[in-house]
């Protein structure tokens, strides 16, 4: 349990300080700038490169969410939830500490959203509270259908993280604008804790919808999808 708990741990770390790390240092830079599309494929890597680096050892979950979706799918048991959560959200919360310590190196820095999540004025679109939970849940939901279906016993072996990666990438490219991407509980609450904003607020949102939509795709997934035994 220890070292899942330690890739859990690290996986998530380098998901926050390489997903948010891309948005905080490089995606504004002048005329250099890698904009929202490399955010994503940023995010993207996080997951491939972790996925491939511990997976073996933790199952690659990096996010609440994804741990109570195998859990709702009856491929993650109960007793591990909680020590998987807390491992995720610390270890997500030190990546956003130590991008937060490389950021704040820049003469001018200002924390402000940090990459953070959130609705309203907060939205990088401005899109209102009922779009963001409709695209979390719904971003969420067919995250771990990827997962589910990538890890099935008869999917091609060796792919998933290739997959899982990329389905991370398309999430983002479509719902950047709309919620500045969350889909992971721990992800928004790492950023949320340095951000000069009133995200913090909001931040129920980001567990909720998440694992609502994850939730719901385990059960769908049981129900309709899994290999028959």
């Amino acid at each position: 349990m220890r070292k899942k708990i330690g890739a859990e741990f690290f996986g998530t770390f380098w998901l926050v300080l390489g997903g948010c790390g891309s948005a905080v240092l490089a995606a504004g830079f002048p005329e250099l700038g890698i904009g929202f599309v490399g955010v994503a494929f940023a995010f993207g890597l996080t997951v491939l490169t972790m996925a491939y680096a511990v997976g073996h050892i933790s199952g690659g979950h990096f996010n609440p969410a994804v741990s109570f979706g195998l859990w709702s799918a009856g491929k993650f048991e109960t007793k591990e939830l909680l020590p998987y959560i807390v491992a995720q959200v610390v270890g997500g919360t030190l990546g956003a500490f130590v991008l937060y310590m490389i950021a704040s190196g820049q003469a001018g820095f200002e924390a402000a959203g940090f990459a953070s999540n959130g609705f309203g004025e907060l939205s990088p679109g401005k899109y209102n509270l009922s779009s963001v939970i409709i695209t979390e849940v719904v971003m969420t939901f067919m995250f771990l259908f990827i997962i589910l279906g990538a890890n099935d016993e008869k999917a091609p072996a060796g792919f998933a993280p290739i997959a899982i990666g990329l389905g991370l990438t398309l999430i983002h490219l479509i719902s950047i604008p709309v919620s500045n991407t969350s889909v992971n509980p721990a992800r928004s609450t790492a950023a949320a804790i340095f951000a000069d904003t009133a995200v913090m607020g909001q931040l129920w949102v980001f567990w909720v919808a998440p694992i609502v939509g994850a939730i719901l795709a385990g059960v769908v997934w049981k129900l309709f999808f899994a290999t028959s035994k």
